[in-house]
């Protein structure tokens, strides 16, 4: 890389690189955090300016600052977002246009995966959309005519020279540029913006100088994106704690983000730390035995001795945290490490070595990116980043020694409705919008399927406040589906494991039914025996009408009462009073959405009770302490009721 082609300066960059390629600007970028959102930024304001260019951005899980509603949630999240986020941080602006349906005429967005449900009414994201497997995006990319590649990296001096990092997202970028090498087409100019803060990731996520051709380095950078850290509720350790049982010592693990994930990683670890405690809550809510029984033939309820490998596209804060509880362990060799250690004579089976996590691109905390960084510099063969093409499949030059890292695989995945005959909806509607993207997940749910011993573990909670009140998230039918009942594996919600590899259309309906909530089982149980798919004669099992809330909530009450299942188990990014305004708020929101509900708040705003402790700095952090308009004293009353409806 020539000097020239070192710029220190976002915009001087933006505006050569237009010059140099011409009017048509056919950009690539990284899903999440490898977007370089200033430069892309740059790009995009030299387009909208001239309506004589053009600029096609192919990308995925655009990131953008939450846009509160007004109201309440405008005081809440506003503040929050201002300090968590920082002063200084940017929003990719074409995101930010393109959920207004701003985008001007001449950019058009193609995404493979959106910020989940951020999208929903954006008619041009929706139009744009490119439903892809995760694992082929390469493939697709490589027939677009992509004239330039935008990627946040890691930089280092060494004795050798100057060496990157693809650090957080080194998922597409490899097989995305050999692919087009190999087809013969031009290599897309590539820019490497460096971000300082960025942890250097040694080993496959590295490249020599000149891999790019163009060098963005300036005095000041944006701060990396932090995923907020979010409560678990009952529900959702009682899900975790199910899904926990499944997990088989010595074996492979992948998760993903969110909560249900979340209240996975808690109840591994509790199972490690406190096995006594943990078997009593799992009897506590699996009285009938079934969980229990698939733990035996296939998970198990001893501590992690051996520890787990992990082996995830996403490598987020779960995984951190079973490290540090001596879960997350479990050494696999790959091919580099088996290279360096033939080369120095001591590769053999007793030979320690290799990484215990492996994967394509990473997000989460600050406390991860801290994380990761120190694991790089203290144990450089613990992390391997790799290309996604070898994390979500089986095939190619690397299926026998992927198979032999995966040998007890469980993949974890989240999915939002499910139906009787065991198909999963994860990424759309049934009209036909998008909510998120398929990502890695028919990948893995695949996967299992190909591996001796693996299986594919979808979680769900059973039930979603819709407009309606209180809805099944498990169906009969659904119109759109993101998982084939061929590929019917294990389902888990609050209320138990739904086992159905292999199984009669009626044993799975059954098995189905035994895990739904049970306001819903008869509607359900008459819908099956309408279709002839359920005998005739079947009696739904009085145990299975025990599933339901406040069920669970007795279960689980005595480690409540001992803050042992606390809403924070890894931390808060929120303050303590904004930890108590959080239950209140989403009280409020969850009776918004029905004319019942809104009575229910009328009624407890007219009547809202006594005040309860820390109510006065409740109200001083939303500004509501002395309100002098109508409008805000409405807001005040409203948000008194739900905190003393929620206190404790």
């Amino acid at each position: 890389m020539s000097p020239e082609q070192c710029h220190t300066d976002t915009d001087a960059c933006a505006q050569q690189l237009a010059e140099r390629i011409g009017p048509d600007l056919r950009v690539a970028a990284p899903l999440g955090l490898g977007k370089p959102h200033e430069l892309l930024n740059a790009l995009y304001r030299l387009t909208k300016a001239d309506t004589s260019r053009s600029m096609a951005l192919y990308t995925a899980l655009s990131l953008t600052r939450p846009q509160p509603a007004p109201g309440l949630e405008a005081r809440f999240v506003g503040p929050f977002v201002e300090r968590h986020f920082g002063a200084d941080a940017v929003d990719p602006e074409y995101a930010v246009d393109q959920a207004r349906n701003q985008l001007p005429s001449n950019v058009a967005v193609h995404e493979f995966y959106m910020q989940s449900g951020a999208l929903l009414h954006s008619g041009g994201a929706q139009r744009n959309y490119i439903s892809q497997n995760y694992t082929h995006v390469a493939r697709d990319l490589a027939v677009q005519d992509i004239n330039l590649l935008v990627q946040l990296v890691a930089r280092r001096e060494t004795p050798e020279g100057v060496r990157y990092s693809l650090s957080c997202n080194p998922d597409l970028t490899f097989d995305f540029i050999d692919r087009v090498v190999q087809s013969g087409k031009p290599r897309p100019l590539c820019v490497a913006v460096v971000h300082p803060d960025l942890p250097y990731i040694t080993g496959h996520a590295e490249v020599q100088r000149d891999y790019f051709d163009v060098e963005l380095r300036t005095d000041t950078a944006p701060p990396l994106f932090s995923v907020p850290r979010q409560p678990i509720d009952t529900i959702e350790y009682a899900l975790g704690i199910h899904a926990s049982a499944l997990v088989r010592d010595g074996g492979c693990l992948q998760i993903g983000i969110g909560a249900l994930s979340d209240a996975l990683v808690y109840g591994l670890r509790w199972r490690q730390e406190d096995n006594t405690q943990w078997r009593r809550a799992l009897v506590a809510l699996d009285p009938r035995g079934g969980t229990h029984a698939l733990a035996a033939r296939i998970g198990g309820l001893a501590p992690l001795r051996a520890g787990l490998y992990g082996a995830s596209e996403m490598v987020m804060d779960g995984f951190m945290h079973l490290q540090r509880a001596g879960i997350l362990k479990r050494r696999a060799w790959d091919n580099m490490a088996m290279e360096r250690a033939a080369a120095c004579g001591r590769l053999s089976p007793e030979t320690p070595g290799g990484h215990y996590l492996r994967g394509a691109f990473f997000l989460g905390t600050r406390e991860l990116y801290r994380w990761l960084a120190e694991l790089d510099a203290s144990d450089p063969d613990a992390l391997d980043m790799c290309r996604v093409s070898n994390v979500n499949q089986l095939y190619g030059d690397h299926q026998m020694l992927a198979s032999l890292q995966r040998r007890g695989a469980r993949f974890f995945n989240t999915c939002m409705m499910a139906t009787l005959l065991g198909s999963a909806v994860s990424d759309g509607l049934e009209d036909g919008e998008v909510v998120s993207g398929v990502g890695g997940q028919y990948n893995f749910v695949a996967m299992a399927h190909e591996l001796a011993d693996g299986r594919s573990i979808l979680l769900l909670r059973s039930t979603r406040q819709g407009r309606s009140g209180v809805e099944t998230n498990i169906r009969w039918n659904y119109g759109h589906t993101t998982i084939p009942r061929h590929l019917r594996d294990l389902f888990v919600t609050e209320y138990g494991v739904a086992d159905l590899r292999g199984k009669t259309d009626s044993e799975c309906i059954e098995a189905m039914l035994s895990i739904t909530d049970a306001r819903f089982i008869d509607a359900l149980c008459a819908e099956a025996k309408s279709h002839g798919k359920l005998a005739a004669d079947f009696q739904i099992p009085e145990r299975w009408r025990n599933n339901r809330p406040e069920v669970l909530k007795e279960a689980l009450a005595p480690w409540q009462t001992k803050d042992l299942l606390p809403p924070f188990p890894f931390g808060s990014d929120f303050t303590e009073v904004e930890q108590r305004l959080l239950p209140a708020l989403g009280w409020l929101k969850a009776r918004s959405s029905t004319w019942r509900g809104k009575w229910e708040v009328l009624r407890a705003a007219a009547s809202p009770g006594n005040p309860v402790g820390g109510e006065d700095e409740a109200l001083d952090r939303m500004g509501l302490a002395q309100p002098r308009r109508f409008g805000d004293r409405v807001q005040q009353r409203l948000l008194k009721a739900a905190l003393r409806r929620t206190a404790g």
